[in-house]
């Protein structure tokens, strides 16, 4: 039988703020809030997603892509909804944290059907800035590619 070690107090303190961050943070960009969800990243921040040719840097660029893809959904008639979890979080000696983890994107055409739009891998590095989390690297994969 394997042991599991016991999580400390602030391992787990750690783990929930994680993963109100990310609560937050989706909450955010599901609502088309593009500033505040770019806030949520450092301003020298490198987004990666295979959705895009090459990584988006920084809050400019990240604030024009979340612009871009709500036209194109307000465009098609959906919605996205993205929900994370399965987070593996490890905290470096530096403070920054490295969080991996699983991201399903729903699709619902409005007033119609929902429907899973994809399944990603999410890595972030996340630092502090006066004390909040913010994403300074994310690189997502999805299951579907190669």
């Amino acid at each position: 039988m394997t042991t599991i070690a016991p999580t400390t107090t602030q391992q787990a303190a750690l783990y929930a703020q994680v993963q109100q961050f990310y609560a937050h943070q989706m909450q955010l960009l599901d609502l088309a809030e593009a500033e505040l969800w770019a806030e949520t990243f450092t301003e020298d921040a490198s987004f990666d997603v295979p959705t895009l040719p090459e990584p988006v840097r920084g809050r400019p660029g990240l604030i024009a892509a979340v612009r871009r893809t709500t036209a194109q959904l307000a465009e098609a008639g959906q919605r996205h909804r993205h929900f994370m979890g399965m987070f593996d979080v490890t905290e470096r000696p530096d403070g920054a944290v490295d969080v991996r983890s699983y991201t399903t994107v729903y699709a619902s055409q409005i007033g119609g059907e929902s429907k899973v739009h994809r399944v990603c891998v999410c890595e972030d590095v996340l630092v502090r800035s006066d004390g909040a989390l913010q994403v300074s690297t994310r690189k997502v994969t999805r299951d579907d590619l190669a």
